[in-house]
C-alpha cells in the first residue's frame, strides 16, 4: 500500500467539522491508500460517525477507539501501529485538504527521491476551499538533500507536522513515535523525527486547510496546557540525550527550548490564562536558567520584537517586577481597546 493517513479524533462531531475533514480524505485523487481514524475516547458521537464511514468505505476506511483519553499523541501512535502504507500522513480532524493533496506530495517524492515532503497551508475560518491566509511551512534553505547544516536549520523551524508526508521505513527503523498524554506533542516529535530524514522537498502552494475556531488548541490557554508545552521540551532534551544526538544538535535544541519552553509559554500564559500566578512565572524562569543558563549566547537567539525582548530581560532580572508590570500593561491595553470599540 502506498499511503496511510492517520486521523486523531476527539469530540469533533459538531458544526460539520469531522465530516468535512473525512470527505476531503475519501475524495482524494489517489486510489492506493488507507484512512485510519482513531477516536481518542470521545464523549460525543464522533466514533459513531467514524463507524459510519467505515461501513460505507470498508476497503479504505478503518475506525479505531479505546477507553482512556491519551491525547493526539496517543491516537497517532495507535494509528502508526496499524499503518501499512509506504508513506505516512497525518491530518487534524477539523482540517481538510485539496483533492490532489496526497497525489502531488507523493509525485514530488517520486520525482526527487525525498523521504520527507511538505507544502504550505491556508488559515481559514469557514468550510470552503478558498485558500485563506497562506502560511509558508518551510524555509528555502532547508530544502533538498539534508546536509548537516540544512538539517540543523530544519530542526530550528520544522513547521507543522500535519502538512507533510513521511517515509514509513524511516519511522520504523528509528522507532519514531509521539509523546502521549500531553498537548503540543508535535513540538517534541517534529524535532526528534527531523534528525533522521535525509531529503526534504516541498510544494510551494497551500494545499492544506488549517481551520481556526474558538475551540482550537491555540485559542485555549490554561496553566495545564502551558505545562504540557514545557513537558514537551523536557522530553525533547531527554530524547536527544537518549539517542546520542544531543551534542551534535545542542544549539538547535537550546533554541527550541528557549523559544517554546520559555518565551512562547510565558507570553501565552500572561495573555491567555485567566488566573495567573507569580510562582508559575518564577518556575518558568528557573527551568530555563537551570537547563540553559547561557541561552542568550546561542547563535540562533533572536527576539525580533523590541518590547518583547525588554520583557524577557525584565523577567530575567525580576520575575515579580515583570509579572506585575506586564499584568498592568495588558489590562491597560484591553481598557483602551474597549473604549475605542
Amino acid at each position: 500500500m502506498k499511503l496511510s493517513i492517520i486521523v486523531p479524533v476527539y469530540n469533533m462531531n459538531h458544526d460539520g467539522n469531522l465530516t468535512f475533514c473525512l470527505d476531503s480524505l475519501i475524495n482524494q485523487t489517489i486510489t492506493d491508500y488507507e484512512i485510519i481514524a482513531v477516536d481518542d475516547a470521545s464523549t460525543d458521537d464522533s466514533y459513531a460517525v467514524l463507524q459510519e464511514y467505515e461501513k460505507n468505505y470498508p476497503e479504505r476506511f478503518r475506525a479505531v477507539t479505546y477507553p482512556v483519553n491519551r491525547h493526539q499523541g496517543g491516537a497517532k501512535n495507535e494509528g502508526l501501529k496499524l499503518a501499512k502504507g509506504e508513506w505516512i500522513g497525518f491530518i487534524d480532524s477539523d482540517d481538510w485538504i485539496t483533492p490532489d493533496y496526497y497525489e502531488r506530495l507523493l509525485q514530488k517524492a517520486e520525482e526527487t527521491g525525498a523521504d520527507l515532503v511538505g507544502c504550505n497551508y491556508g488559515i481559514v475560518s469557514e468550510h470552503s476551499f478558498e485558500p485563506g491566509r497562506t502560511v509558508r511551512n518551510f524555509q528555502p534553505d532547508q530544502v533538498g538533500p539534508l546536509t548537516l547544516e540544512r538539517k540543523k536549520r530544519y530542526l530550528v523551524r520544522p513547521g507543522s507536522m500535519v502538512v507533510k508526508i513521511y517515509k514509513h521505513a524511516v519511522l520504523r527503523e528509528n522507532q519514531l513515535t509521539f509523546p502521549e498524554g500531553i498537548f503540543y506533542e508535535d513540538n517534541c516529535a517534529s524535532r526528534v523525527w527531523g534528525a533522521y530524514f535525509q531529503h526534504y522537498e516541498v510544494i510551494d502552494e497551500p494545499l492544506y486547510y488549517y481551520y481556526q475556531h474558538e475551540a482550537s488548541t491555540v485559542h485555549v490557554i490554561t496553566e495545564e496546557r502551558c505545562r504540557d508545552r514545557m513537558t514537551a521540551m523536557e522530553l525533547l532534551v531527554q530524547e536527544y540525550q537518549k539517542r546520542g544526538l544531543y551534542e551534535t544538535f545542542k544549539d538547535e535544541i537550546e533554541c527550541a527550548y528557549t523559544e517554546l519552553y520559555f518565551r512562547i509559554t510565558l507570553f501565552s500564559y500572561m495573555i491567555g490564562c485567566k488566573k495567573k500566578r507569580l510562582s508559575f512565572v518564577k518556575e518558568l524562569r528557573r527551568g530555563l536558567l537551570d537547563r540553559f543558563p547561557d541561552f542568550r549566547q546561542n547563535r540562533y537567539y533572536n527576539v525580533p520584537d523590541a518590547e518583547e525582548r525588554k520583557m524577557v530581560e525584565l523577567c530575567m532580572k525580576s520575575p515579580a517586577l515583570f509579572f506585575w508590570y506586564y499584568s498592568l500593561l495588558w489590562k491597560y491595553r484591553n481598557f483602551k481597546k474597549a473604549r475605542k470599540s
